[in-house]
């Protein structure tokens, strides 16, 4: 097992994944004594297992902010919170849904303003997906940004201003768009996953890379890859073309692993 990273090193943002994927998602982000995790797709005993793959104990988290309704995101948010007594976070729309109602300690973002949780500013981002309300976050402390991008139809222009300054960004490559279209789902499926408010192909989530800034983004994970409709071949080959970002470094985050800590450090 690696050596945890999470240190609360009060000089960056530390960030890694439980998992990603339609199976279950669960993103962790701290800074200093504050450690924050994005939604929990995973059972209480799943999740539970998978902190302590990282180091973490469910006693040590902060918050829980979600980012919409759907299962792979919200499914084990109740439990977890409920059972630790951890405050959940959601917006007016994701509070709204059956599963938010069990939530004992509920909050509600505006959306379209961002708050502060504990050492971390949260700047939640309004995004089209077939969800109420769905929001996607940018997290900032000292120097330091991080950017949370999956579970998003279409690419605005208001996306690509919001996120022109992070130094690291977990952003979806969910499909291909030709493997989706030969592949076994139903039609009415492949129309929801590739429609306005469905979920970003490789081609998507490359034009928009190649609209942001290269003198500030360095680190790159790759989030939410279909199993059925991508593979990692097609996207690294697809981003060795990206010839905007010379030092980026990039890792592709699976539906199993998630993956391991990595650190932002503060910008002198």
């Amino acid at each position: 097992m690696a050596t945890p990273l999470f240190s609360k090193n009060m000089d960056e943002i530390q960030y890694c994944s439980l998992g990603s994927g339609s199976k279950g998602n669960a993103t962790l982000v701290a800074f200093g004594d504050t450690l924050i995790m994005v939604d929990c797709g995973f059972s209480l005993k799943e999740c539970v297992k998978r902190l302590e793959l990282k180091g973490i104990q469910p006693q040590q988290i902060t918050a829980i902010l979600v980012t919409h309704e759907h299962a792979d995101h919200i499914a084990g948010v109740a439990r977890l919170s409920n059972c630790y007594s951890i405050p959940v976070w959601l917006s007016k729309g994701t509070s709204l849904h059956k599963a938010s109602q069990k939530i004992e300690q509920c909050n509600i973002f505006n959306s379209h303003s961002g708050f502060s949780i504990q050492q971390i500013k949260v700047e939640p981002v309004h995004v089209p997906h077939d969800a109420r309300e769905a929001t996607q976050f940018i997290f900032s402390a000292a120097s330091c940004t991080l950017g949370l991008l999956t579970d998003v139809g279409t690419i605005t222009p208001h996306i690509v201003n919001r996120y022109q300054l992070c130094d690291a960004l977990l952003l979806e490559f969910n499909y291909d768009h030709q493997m989706l279209m030969q592949g076994r789902y139903p039609y009415s499926l492949k129309q929801r996953v590739s429609g306005e408010l469905g979920h970003l192909s490789n081609q998507q989530a490359f034009d928009f890379l190649s609209q942001l800034n290269p003198e500030r983004l360095f680190q790159l994970v790759i989030m939410h890859v279909s199993q059925q409709n991508n593979s990692s071949d097609i996207i690294t080959n697809l981003l060795e073309s990206l010839d905007k970002f010379k030092d980026l470094k990039v890792e592709i985050a699976s539906q199993v692993f998630g993956f391991e800590w990595r650190a932002i450090s503060k910008v002198i």
